[in-house]
């Protein structure tokens, strides 16, 4: 429970859930970008992408099962991001891997 994401799964932090099994949730954005920014997160703790080992790699599948079931609940299935920043130099504030699935607006394109 080192970070802000692991005192959500420990149900430490209050967050507003989307979608929970044994090992995903997924919880809105508190700072969202678009009227859909939904961040879908393997339970165990990892890091970021780059620190997964071969017996995660099942997660990143169940994640994109998760963000495509997510997009037609939310009705985003027409355009949508799914995105995650690994390591500092990229962006990630929050060392827990996480997805942000993105949608809801026309999104400009990415540099």
């Amino acid at each position: 429970m080192s970070t802000v994401f692991g005192k959500i799964i420990a149900g430490v932090l209050p967050c507003e859930k989307v979608f929970e099994n044994d090992r995903i949730l997924a919880i809105k954005d508190i700072h969202p970008v678009a009227p859909v920014h939904i961040l879908i997160m393997p339970k165990k703790e990892i890091a970021c992408l780059q620190d997964l080992q071969p017996q995660d790699y099942p997660l990143l599948g169940e994640i994109a099962a998760v963000a495509q079931k997510l997009a037609i609940e939310f009705d985003i299935t027409e355009g949508y991001r799914l995105l995650t920043n690994s390591g500092s130099e990229a962006g990630q504030t929050v060392f827990h891997l996480h997805f942000h699935l993105i949608g809801g607006r026309h999104l400009s394109h990415l540099v």
